[in-house]
């Protein structure tokens, strides 16, 4: 999916761009936002403004419905424009690579960052593009503590707010917690540092004592952070020479969560399990779960830091309308977008 959107990114104009804006951020007061409401916010005639929304169309970027009113709406695909749009003027990204991971509510690809320095190396970092809601949004509303009770969020927001949130948290860990350094974040996406070693569940390490006890460490120390990770398993833990390092974080509950003990013990014997079949290494997972609850202190209590449950806000719309505005003409960023490329 990302491949179609990247064949057409560099054809996107300043103006497409403003386009797909003001229907992203329409959607959140209509299911498809009507032409007269985007014609408002775009600032053209409506013959000049059917014309760039047929061919957004055409490029399926945008779809329409003529029932009750004329109205667009958009997709990922054009959700993935925009932000890649930014990165691009931010200077976080200068080339998409291969894709490296696929879930059912995220995608991770390989990006590359130009060097500060001429002669240094460009940076390989990971662009994870959240999809929270793209199957099924109830399922995705029900089990997201941030979306409870939100009754008027698109899939839009969904991913969004799920990204917001993962580096949200990820900013607040690092560094005292092992994860990726969090570098960027832009609507539905993080960019990060690429986690060091591979993943637990296809490797067979060496002394597995030592990393079972590393991984819980890190639980504990995560915990003392007021932080239970809600999603902890070999899939979603890195090994290293170095240690271990933990991603996947849009499903986080603090410690005040009404089932945070239960939580934080799923945590913990999905790690036991794991080691228990792979390595015949067995350890209790009720002691380990009392003696965090008993013997942890919450000096570095992160949970009551301001952002942390962070929503949409009007800074959200005013950068959006930023890095998309009429002031700028016409081509004004074809020489960003013509050194933007795609690693095969």
């Amino acid at each position: 999916m990302l491949d179609d959107t990247l064949k057409v990114f560099k054809e996107l104009t300043p103006r497409d761009f403003r386009i797909l804006t003001g229907i992203e951020i329409e959607m959140k007061n209509f299911e498809w936002v009507p032409v007269p409401e985007l014609q408002k916010y775009v600032g053209l005639p409506a013959e000049k403004l059917a014309f760039h929304l047929e061919r957004l169309r055409r490029k399926k970027m945008v779809v329409s419905t003529i029932d009750p009113y004329i109205g667009y709406k958009i997709y990922f695909e054009a959700y993935d424009a925009l932000a890649l749009h930014t990165y691009v003027q931010r200077k976080t990204i200068a080339a998409v690579g291969s894709e490296i991971g696929v879930g059912k509510e995220s995608v991770v690809i390989e990006v590359l960052k130009e060097p500060e320095i001429e002669i240094a190396e460009p940076e390989v970092l990971i662009l994870k593009l959240h999809r929270e809601g793209r199957t099924s949004f109830k399922q995705v509303k029900r089990t997201r503590e941030h979306l409870v009770g939100k009754e008027h969020f698109s899939w839009i927001y969904a991913a969004r707010l799920a990204a917001k949130r993962e580096f949200t948290i990820m900013k607040n860990l690092y560094p005292d917690i092992s994860i990726p350094k969090p570098i960027d974040q832009n609507r539905h996406t993080i960019v990060m540092e690429v986690a060091k070693g591979s993943e637990l569940s296809k490797t067979k390490v060496l002394d597995p004592e030592w990393y079972l006890d590393e991984i819980l460490k890190q639980i504990r120390l995560i915990y003392s952070k007021g932080i239970i990770h809600n999603d902890l398993s070999e899939y979603n833990i890195f090994v290293s020479e170095d240690g271990v390092q933990i991603i996947d974080w849009p499903q986080y509950i603090t410690k005040d969560h009404p089932h945070a003990e239960e939580l934080l013990r799923r945590d913990i014997e999905n790690v036991l399990n794991h080691f228990a079949k792979k390595y015949m290494i067995v350890r209790d997972a009720d002691e380990i779960l009392k003696n965090i609850l008993e013997n942890t202190t919450f000096e570095d209590d992160i949970t009551n830091e301001p952002g942390i449950e962070d929503l949409v806000t009007a800074d959200d719309v005013t950068e959006a309308e930023m890095m998309t505005s009429d002031d700028f003409e016409e081509g004004e960023f074809a020489e960003d977008f013509d050194d933007f490329t795609v690693q095969d």
